[in-house]
């Protein structure tokens, strides 16, 4: 059965290097997950500095969409992030309202967690500022925030990060 930690926070708040600890701390070996697509060459510098910052021990397993598909039972998993993952299902299905777009990353989530392992996942809390100028904004902020409360139901634990302080939450 699956283990998930939820790691959660704004931006820059120590997220990963929180999630890369925790997993060291469980494996000498962990599966990083990495969602990100690269965009533009400041994405590009930020994946590099995310891999530099990782070392040699972890395996690297690069899904944009389609995590169900990572073969990891019996591992570690930090799955970074939630939010990219989601801005890939968000583009990649604009035929598809919000409720559709949730439906299909929850039915997507639950077949990666069919394997027993253990699960960092990384996720943003991007709803906690300015509200969003825009529509296309504010659909993916409402997605963003229905997607996090799913997964937190799903979590055994779930921290807050704060200026790179973790705040247990459950």
């Amino acid at each position: 059965m699956a283990k998930i930690h939820l790691v959660t926070g704004g931006q820059r708040s120590g997220k990963s290097h929180f999630a890369q600890e925790t997993a060291l701390k469980q494996s000498e070996s962990p599966v990083y997950l990495a969602t990100a697509r690269i965009w533009d060459d400041d994405f590009k510098e930020r994946v590099s500095r995310h891999k530099k910052d990782r070392g040699g021990n972890w395996e690297t397993i690069e899904i944009p969409v389609h995590i169900s598909g990572a073969s990891v039972s019996g591992r570690t998993v930090l799955l970074d992030c939630i939010t990219l993952w989601l801005t890939n299902l968000f583009f990649d299905n604009k035929q598809l309202k919000t409720d559709g777009i949730l439906d299909l990353a929850k039915k997507e989530f639950e077949k990666l967690i069919q394997q027993d392992a253990g699960f960092i996942i990384v996720t943003n809390e991007i709803g906690m500022g300015v509200h969003a100028e825009n529509e296309v904004a504010r659909k993916f902020t409402d997605l963003q925030g229905w997607m996090n409360q799913y997964l937190a139901s799903l979590a055994d634990e779930v921290t807050l990060m704060i200026s790179g302080i973790p705040v247990k939450i459950k």
